[in-house]
């Protein structure tokens, strides 16, 4: 014997897990980066005027546009100020609900509950609960397919 410890064994399952859930976390931080994209293809180029648009502070707009966000993604607090937002660009608007159906539809990796009390907590004034509930259950098509269809 060579006197090393044994290494731990690893479960293959824990590892694909591992795997996919930091995809996960890429695709989400990857979502997030558009929306910083289509503020920027909206001509809104500074940090105080990305933080009116967005209606949010400074420094929460800081952090969300240079990924420093929890893994967890945005919350629906932020979601909320952003959509209730008067001077969002629409393009911008597009991208911040492209990111709450796919959060719903469990693209990011997180649970059920996790999602639900997600879908619950959304402004049903400037979401359509009901469509959001449908992506959670898996029955209803994502609002940007319904668009590309027409």
């Amino acid at each position: 014997m060579n006197g090393s410890a044994p290494r731990p064994r690893t479960n293959l399952r824990q590892s694909h897990d591992s795997e996919s859930g930091n995809q996960r976390k890429l695709q989400q931080s990857a979502k997030i980066r558009e929306i910083g994209e289509a503020l920027a293809a909206s001509s809104v180029h500074t940090l105080d005027h990305k933080a009116e648009v967005l209606g949010l502070s400074r420094s929460t707009t800081w952090t969300l546009l240079q990924g420093n966000h929890k893994s967890s993604g945005l919350s629906v607090i932020v979601i909320n100020r952003m959509l209730a937002a008067p001077g969002l660009p629409p393009q911008v608007r597009t991208k911040i609900l492209e990111y709450v159906e796919e959060k719903a539809a469990g693209r990011y990796g997180h649970s059920k509950t996790v999602r639900r009390r997600f879908v619950m907590r959304l402004s049903a004034e400037h979401v359509d609960r009901a469509h959001i509930k449908g992506i959670l259950a898996g029955q209803s098509e994502s609002i940007v397919a319904k668009v590309a269809a027409a």
